[in-house]
């Protein structure tokens, strides 16, 4: 027997710490100060580049963020240390990624009404995850109590995307009746905040998404109408740290790349073409017509970004609501930012109304997902 999947429930785990675009700046320029200060010999004989100043300025119009939330601001805002300070965690304890899936994941099962009893899976789809293993979704099922089966799932920003799909996918064939697609992301400690084409861009945070049989909703739900997945391999978007590291001749554990980089010019350039075909034949293909959309729930990456895909699904000037950010707020949430939206805003809509869920990024990877509102 063939199932309905639908989503019945979100949560979002949202850090109680943010940093401001004054405060980030400040700290990088210091730190600035400071490397031009050290290395002021081999700057003024042209062996090495000095240090550029950021500005909030700089940061908004490249990319429409205002502040971020992080786990920890002390180590960030620090001109000697620049990323963030995690106290060490015994065996014994969750770990940080799981305590930040719970929340979420808890979240999401109140609003559905349900109890880890009614779950039967539990994915844990991040751009990065805590450990090699055991892996953390494992845990996060022990955590919540549920019974079945767990694993982790990688497809960076495009994880929670791919996850829905995994989730949708096995809930309509029958294996299991619900599944928790869970994306605690902490971007803070991956993040470059010395680079100043970059430190601004991430936050940390954590999503969790129930998918359950429609037919089992205790109350408004979205129909999971289809899904897509696509991916194109580029490495525009990388990190190099991995648990070779140390094997390699270069293993240094403070090297550039080890950390986020990105040929933001390059992925702009050819990422948006992509998800924008993507989306087009997804919904070509399933009959929608830009019309018919209601709202878009697009990845949180940049907003000059959003807004051209907006344009291009359309076929004009997304209006207020349409499309709505949440980065001004969140910053680049990787796999969560997407699901921040749809959490956020998705209430409003009507009976009868669809909406695409979609996420892009690292891989090239792209996700949609075609959602339609139930009220019962």
């Amino acid at each position: 027997m063939t199932h309905i999947p639908a989503i019945t429930g979100t949560g979002v785990f949202t850090p109680s710490q943010t940093i401001t675009n004054a405060e980030l700046v400040e700290a990088f320029n210091a730190y600035a100060d400071l490397f031009n200060a050290e290395h002021a010999d081999e700057i003024a004989a042209g062996t090495l580049v000095a240090k550029p100043y950021s500005s909030e300025e700089f940061i908004v119009k490249a990319s429409g963020i205002e502040q971020r939330y992080v786990i920890d601001k002390t180590g960030i805002l620090d001109p000697r240390v620049m990323h963030p300070l995690l106290r060490q965690r015994s065996d014994d304890e969750p770990s940080l990624m799981a305590e930040m899936a719970l929340d979420a994941a808890q979240k999401a099962l109140a609003q559905a009404g349900k109890t880890a009893a009614d779950v039967d899976a539990v994915i844990c789809a991040a751009s990065n995850l805590e450990r090699a293993y055991p892996a953390v979704a494992i845990e996060i099922q022990q955590l919540l109590g549920i019974k079945g089966f767990a694993f982790d799932m990688n497809v960076a920003c495009s994880s929670a995307t791919f996850g829905i799909q995994a989730a949708a996918d096995m809930v309509r064939s029958g294996s299991i009746r619900a599944a928790l697609v869970v994306n605690p992301e902490i971007c803070s400690a991956h993040l470059e905040w010395r680079d100043r084409d970059c430190h601004f861009i991430f936050g940390d945070v954590a999503t969790a998404t129930l998918i359950e049989r429609a037919e089992d909703a205790n109350g408004p739900y979205f129909e999971i109408k289809s899904t897509r997945c696509a991916t194109d391999f580029s490495n525009n978007i990388r990190n190099n740290n991995g648990f070779l590291r140390r094997s390699r001749p270069d293993g240094v554990a403070d090297r550039r790349d080890m950390q986020f980089m990105q040929n933001g010019r390059k992925v702009f350039k050819e990422v948006l073409p992509m998800v924008a075909d993507h989306i087009g034949g997804h919904m070509a293909d399933e009959g929608v017509e830009a019309a018919d959309l209601k709202r878009l729930w697009l990845h949180q990456a940049n907003k000059s970004m959003n807004d051209f895909i907006g344009r291009k699904v359309l076929g004009r000037v997304p209006e207020a609501g349409e499309q709505p950010n949440i980065l001004q707020d969140y910053a680049n949430t990787s796999s969560a930012g997407s699901i921040i939206a749809f959490s956020k805003y998705s209430n409003d809509l009507s009976d009868g109304d669809t909406g695409l869920i979609c996420s892009f990024g690292a891989g090239y990877s792209v996700g949609s997902v075609l959602v339609q509102r139930h009220a019962r």
